[in-house]
């Protein structure tokens, strides 16, 4: 098991190619190997590639606009072929289609055979939950429609455990339940928002283990069900520099668990 960092982390310092080149520079240095492409500007698939060699990086997974990977799966996994990642990644269900039963039927019609596709050419699709995919519809959550109704083979999760944990759920018992499918995942934690009001953001995102969650469990439970990737995503850093927020997410991991680097 391997401990990354999710770009999206330093997105405000990636919307130029400059800047996305001098980012993997700066999370290289902080002693990560590998890396999700997620929140960044356009870039050429050869020009990836070469930067993570450069680096000495590996992209495992990455986030793709839904309606980029509806318009032409097979395209999207050819770009993603260029820089050796096989994990396609969508940070969620489009907007319109949130909330309600009839929302996910119309989900899982679409994404369901793209899910097969991706499948047949050799590379996966993931689903990243927040918190709203553990609200009751119709007495399921969401996450469990997916998990019941996508074939096994076509769909793995990217389970973020903050926002689990966020939405009230036994993050460990999770991990169990979604066992096979949990190849790439998020860490995230969090803590209570300050009593002055400063934050105000849904949730006060802190680097992994400067927050309430159990991560000690959270990884035990991941390295016994198979976990290859645990990628780090910390939204939001307020104030703070997101890559020394990404670098004490590493120290405070790699100390514990040396064998994740």
């Amino acid at each position: 098991m391997k401990i990354g960092a999710q770009l999206y982390t330093v997105h405000d310092y990636t919307k130029t190619l400059e800047d996305l080149s001098l980012s993997l520079k700066k999370v290289a240095d902080i002693g990560y190997k590998t890396v999700q492409v997620s929140g960044t500007c356009p870039f050429d698939p050869v020009w990836m590639r070469d930067e993570l060699q450069k680096n000495g990086l590996q992209c495992v997974i990455t986030h793709v606009a839904p309606a980029k990977i509806a318009e032409d799966p097979v395209q999207v996994v050819r770009d993603h072929a260029v820089f050796g990642c096989t994990h396609i990644g969508i940070g969620g269900m489009p907007t319109d289609m949130r909330g309600s039963v009839e929302g996910y039927e119309r989900f899982s019609k679409i994404w369901i055979p793209i899910a097969e596709q991706i499948r047949d050419m050799g590379a996966k699709l993931h689903y990243h939950n927040h918190d709203w995919e553990f609200v009751d519809l119709e007495g399921k959550h969401l996450i469990d429609r997916i998990f019941e109704d996508f074939p096994e083979d076509s769909i793995d999760f990217t389970l973020d455990l903050g926002w689990a944990g966020f939405a009230g759920q036994d993050v460990v018992a999770l991990i169990n339940k979604l066992k096979g499918r949990l190849s790439h995942i998020h860490l995230k934690d969090y803590a209570d928002k300050p009593a002055d009001g400063s934050i105000t953001t849904k949730a006060y995102l802190r680097p992994i283990y400067e927050g309430k969650l159990d991560y000690d469990a959270y990884i035990k439970a991941l390295a016994a069900v198979g976990t290859e990737h645990m990628l780090v995503e910390q939204d939001n850093s307020y104030d703070e520099d997101p890559f020394d927020c990404l670098r004490r997410s590493y120290e405070n991991v790699t100390k514990r668990f040396p064998e994740v680097k």
